[in-house]
């Protein structure tokens, strides 16, 4: 049985989403970061970096979100083409996520929410950058049904997770049309649902 070690963070529900789409059994265990559980030595000993989600299968232990979609799409069969330009276009969305869309927003959300002390340079410099990547993928979503193609892929699942916090960074949606009908198509997804439904229920009521 897949475990998944996690919490209400867009990497996290990347996971999820992919794990109810595959239709693979797993379970969850929650690992609450505002409380600082990622960094106590149970879980530091299945990730050193102190970072959700982990992925353990059986002996198997993995970190790091895109890794994770990639061995669970190769396990199943699911979400990843085996043609090489359709699986290369899907690759390529991993590595500009994981280069460009990740830093950007994560960098944005913090320095707009939680930086100690204002940082106008700092957040201007990210919160522009993230606004420039949502362009991007607009206008790449205006000749395709999604991120790598005719399919929806892992690529999508990868974007998805950190568009489901874009109101973290105080980003939004409006202005770009092609980039919300991609986001409201996956939104609907009933594994989708479900999976955002799971992290969101990690949170403890206020």
């Amino acid at each position: 049985m897949i475990e998944v070690h996690a919490f209400a963070t867009p990497n996290s529900v990347k996971v999820l989403i992919a794990l109810e789409e595959m239709g693979l059994p797993y379970t969850l265990k929650p690992v609450n970061v505002r409380k600082g559980e990622q960094k106590a030595e149970a879980f530091l000993a299945l990730n050193p970096n102190g970072k959700v989600p982990v992925l353990v299968d059986d002996d198997f232990v993995l970190t790091e979100s895109a890794a994770i979609l990639v061995y669970l799409a190769e396990k199943t069969g699911k979400l990843l083409p085996q043609e090489s330009a359709s699986r290369a276009r899907v690759f390529e969305q991993l590595f500009f996520h994981a280069s460009g869309l990740s830093p950007a927003f994560g960098n944005a959300g913090f320095f707009k929410r939680s930086s100690p002390e204002p940082q106008p340079i700092a957040e201007a410099r990210f919160v522009t950058e993230a606004e420039r990547i949502l362009g991007l993928l607009d206008a790449r979503l205006a000749s395709q049904p999604f991120m790598a193609g005719e399919e929806f892929t892992i690529a999508d699942i990868a974007h998805f997770g950190w568009m489901w916090r874009i109101q973290f960074p105080g980003l939004r949606l409006e202005g770009h049309p092609n980039l919300s009908r991609w986001y409201e198509a996956v939104a609907a997804r009933p594994a989708v649902q479900r999976a955002t439904a799971m992290a969101e229920a990690l949170v403890p009521a206020a």
